[in-house]
């Protein structure tokens, strides 16, 4: 099923939408509230699907700081323009939002309907079935982001992915091979091992000492890693990277936030620079999100997995997002 314009132009009084009452799962409910109405500056997109992140099992759980209750979860939706009061953006066209405190500080995309402020709204065109497009925004994001503002990456170099059969990891391979470069990714388990081997990269199992592997391939190392494991990894990463090569530590699949003793002249090697990313709506261009969805949709582009679940079942959706159940992205159907 391709991404329709919805024909209904009438929107209803009230929606269902995935609210967190308190930390915690079992205060996770799929209930009837109020279609909200955008505030001078805001518009209101009609969601399609949303992307589940590690970020909101994060505010399940209670480790995500600037939570307010109840809260709607959700930090992307992707769906259609139903009211810009202004006038800016016209009803129907399709468009993606993404952070700026979605989930957390205002309600988010695990609704039928969003509000957001304009300026983190990205518009584009694609015929790619919904729940495609609800895969991209914030994985995009966050790769790009990574892979430009935090490794400056460039045609033709290599790259290690820190746990690579996460959504973010495989997304973030994907759109390195897509340059030419040379990617290697780990994985805890053959079936992980096997997909990124099936997508064109070099799979190690990380047993703890990945740098070893990697340099029997890359002597000198790589010029550059993307550590999404986290802390308990951090420091092998670097070991693996070349003399002015770039660790970027985006991601805490670990949930280890913090690094206790950290010396640095112990930690990183000469030469070795370690860096971060953390993004926004707006560091995601425009064309690169047009891009990139052209490119899924012409076949040339093979970039994630994607296993849904209607709204009334996000509460699962979480639980299996936990667990590791499905390699991939996880997204809602609001109206499925």
């Amino acid at each position: 099923m391709t991404a329709a314009i919805p024909s209904d132009t009438t929107t209803p009084a009230s929606m269902r939408a995935a609210v967190l009452t308190a930390p915690g799962i079992e205060n996770l409910h799929v209930l009837d509230m109020p279609v909200p109405q955008p505030r001078p500056g805001w518009v209101r997109l009609k969601v399609m699907a949303f992307g589940l992140n590690r970020s909101e099992y994060h505010s399940v759980t209670g480790q995500a700081g600037g939570m307010s209750y109840p809260r709607v979860l959700g930090i992307e939706a992707s769906g259609v323009v139903d009211l810009d009061p202004e006038g800016r953006l016209a009803p129907g066209t399709q468009a993606v939002t993404m952070m700026g405190g979605m989930g957390r500080a205002f309600d988010g995309g695990y609704a039928q309907y969003v509000v957001v402020p304009r300026e983190q709204v990205i518009t584009f065109h694609s015929g790619l079935p919904w729940e495609v497009i609800g895969s991209v925004p914030e994985t995009l994001q966050t790769a790009y982001g990574s892979l430009t503002t935090g490794l400056n990456l460039q045609p033709g170099q290599s790259l290690l992915v820190r746990g690579g059969t996460s959504a973010l990891g495989l997304a973030t391979a994907a759109l390195a091979l897509d340059m030419g470069c040379t990617v290697y990714a780990t994985s805890r388990r053959d079936a992980g091992l096997e997909l990124l081997s099936s997508r064109g990269v070099m799979a190690l199992r990380d047993d703890g000492a990945v740098a070893q592997q990697v340099r029997r391939h890359a002597p000198a190392g790589v010029d550059a890693v993307l550590e999404l494991v986290g802390v308990p990894t951090l420091r092998d990463s670097l070991q693996a990277a070349a003399v002015h090569g770039t660790v970027c530590f985006t991601g805490m699949l670990s949930d280890s936030w913090t690094i206790k003793d950290f010396y640095p002249l112990d930690w990183i090697p000469n030469g070795v620079r370690l860096t971060t990313y953390s993004g926004q709506a707006s560091d995601l261009p425009e064309a690169e999100l047009q891009r990139v969805l052209d490119r899924i949709e012409t076949g040339a582009l093979d970039f994630l997995p994607v296993h849904t679940y209607p709204l009334e079942d996000v509460v699962q959706a979480q639980r299996d997002m936990a667990a590791g159940a499905h390699t991939g992205k996880l997204v809602g159907l609001p109206w499925a």
